[in-house]
């Protein structure tokens, strides 16, 4: 009796496929695993931030994932930079390739792509991609086995307070059991992702780690401009009162000048007297608190993204909008490389050898945004380069173009009428392409040219046509005989050039600079003695006809 392989993941434990059929880190009520988060920005101190901060290098993140949620709530500029990096990735079309050296690879890449091709993909990896602001993150997959076979249900993640590292080096992830007591992650169970901003441990490696000071510091800079703008936004109101009043009437006097503020309304005894002074220096001093909140800003944008010109417009700032969306596309592609890779290791891997057991060859996850490509330098190059005998697929470059293949019966546009040679301009490069081809296409060494009359009646023949040649056809014939051996004379220079020429700029100035030297005085002679021989015979026609 055969019995299955037993698997192994990559931290050398067994696979219990008992516990594939079941969630084992779901949410509990009242248990160690209680969805209700604490508070520890609330109040939140220098000091109080390295103690968190310290808590966590030491393996407890509990205070530190805790303030890295609540950063992601309040402060909207670490929000937004963060959702941006993040669903700049989530979004990428993933490609599957199969590996050539399996010969069952295209059916695992075909079981990989349809798995794919699901809507709730971008959310889920949008989850998995929270290791990038806390530096690790732990999503579940949930396996179904309905149909006899492996197959992902969803990916489910799940709080990264949940889930703690071995003591013993703070690297190797484990999971909070039903008691608190710290357990193996199950084998092919969970997709554990860490994105780090920084080498070193995982734990000291998110971008909340930065994010929390700044932060913090724009809280207590927005914290006095409120202050500064309820106390000398308003005017400065002065109550006074007589020599004569009474500590009564100087209570109902306070009390009305120090509510009138929130109420705009108050009553004083009558002879009591209140003033309204406004503050001359109150813009030039709120300038300061915008300006301390914007640079915090920067700096988050700088440790998230990068950069500051797709977030902050500054006038004449530093680099231009460009180079500032290719360092943004610097770390995208990073994102995404580092992204494919975790997939690759803890999702595609496992499942395939659930299905079909051990492999050698697995199929690749990639995430790439397709590179833009320059197709008016490649009409160019192929403007050039097919006329000269290239040969390129058109369904090629239909695709790169995204345009469909012709069918039969539809309009086709721009449809392009050989060039003649005989009329081609020695000076221009699109005549001399097309020379060029003709040239290198019915010319070779050592054979006789085929062209004129003779070609014709080659032609004539294959098609089954006998008639007897005309006397004009005859004539052609006979001055094509004679003229060849002056065509081939000259195209054995023309040869030479394309022989020696490194390359089509190089030849077309060769042919340029030997055009008024090619020696044409037999050609010349033939073709004088073939437009005698052709007014005489018009003349003599004529003569025919006329008699």
């Amino acid at each position: 009796m055969d019995r299955k392989p037993v698997l192994i993941d990559r931290y050398g434990r067994a696979l219990k496929r008992s516990d594939l059929r079941r969630e084992v880190s779901a949410p509990t009520f009242g248990g160690v695993r209680s969805p209700i988060s604490g508070y520890p920005a609330d109040g939140l101190t220098p000091l109080r931030l390295a103690q968190i901060l310290r808590e966590a290098d030491q393996g407890d993140p509990i205070r530190y994932l805790e303030l890295a949620e609540t950063i992601e709530e309040r402060d909207p500029h670490y929000l937004g930079v963060l959702g941006t990096r993040k669903r700049c990735v989530s979004q990428i079309e993933i490609t599957v390739e199969a590996s050539e050296d399996d010969p069952r690879g295209e059916e695992k890449a075909t079981m990989v792509r349809n798995w794919l091709n699901r809507d709730e993909l971008s959310s889920e990896l949008f989850g998995i991609l929270d290791s990038i602001g806390k530096g690790y993150s732990f999503t579940e997959i949930i396996w179904d086995t309905s149909t006899g076979q492996w197959q992902p249900d969803r990916l489910e993640y799940r709080d990264p307070r949940w889930f703690r590292f071995a003591r013993h080096d703070l690297a190797t992830p484990m999971k909070l059991g039903e008691h608190g007591e710290e357990e193996p992650l199950p084998a092919f169970k969970f997709i554990h992702a860490q994105m780090k901003a920084k080498s070193g441990l995982a734990l000291r490696s998110g971008l909340a780690r930065v994010a929390a000071w700044g932060w913090m510091f724009k809280a207590f800079t927005q914290r006095d401009w409120a202050i500064f703008t309820q106390t000398y936004g308003q005017p400065i109101r002065i109550g006074k009162f007589g020599p004569g009043a009474s500590q009564d009437d100087q209570n109902t006097l306070f009390d009305a000048v120090a509510n009138i503020a929130g109420d705009c309304a108050a009553i004083i005894p009558e002879g009591m007297n209140i003033e309204f002074i406004e503050s001359k220096s109150i813009g030039p001093s709120s300038d300061l608190y915008e300006n301390r909140s914007d640079w915090l800003d920067k700096q988050i944008s700088k440790a998230v993204l990068g950069q500051t010109g797709t977030t902050d417009a500054v006038v004449g700032g530093l680099g231009s909008g460009k180079e500032h969306r290719e360092v943004q596309q610097d770390i995208e592609r990073a994102d995404a490389t580092a992204l494919a890779g975790i997939l690759n290791r803890d999702l595609i891997r496992p499942w395939c050898d659930l299905e079909y057991g051990p492999q050698k060859y697995y199929p690749r996850l990639k995430i790439k945004r397709p590179e833009p490509e320059d197709l008016a330098a490649l009409s160019s190059a192929l403007g050039a380069l097919v006329p000269l005998g290239l040969k390129v697929k058109s369904k090629q470059i239909l695709d790169k173009f995204g345009l469909d293949e012709p069918q039969q019966g539809d309009e086709i546009l721009g449809q392009v009428t050989p060039t003649d040679p005989n009329s081609a301009n020695p000076t221009d490069t699109q005549a001399l392409n097309s020379i060029l081809y003709r040239v290198g296409s019915k010319f070779k060494r050592g054979q006789p040219l085929i062209w004129g009359t003779a070609a014709l009646n080659a032609q004539e023949a294959s098609a089954g046509v006998t008639e007897p040649p005309s006397q004009e056809a005859v004539l052609a014939d006979r001055m094509h005989n004679e003229a060849a051996p002056a065509m081939e004379k000259m195209l054995l220079q023309i040869e030479a050039m394309f022989e020696t020429a490194g390359s089509l700029p190089e030849l077309r100035e060769m042919l340029l600079t030997a055009y008024p030297d090619l020696d044409g005085t037999d050609l010349a002679d033939v073709m004088s003695i073939a437009l005698n021989a052709a007014h005489a015979g018009g003349r003599a026609a004529l003569e025919q006809d006329s008699g």
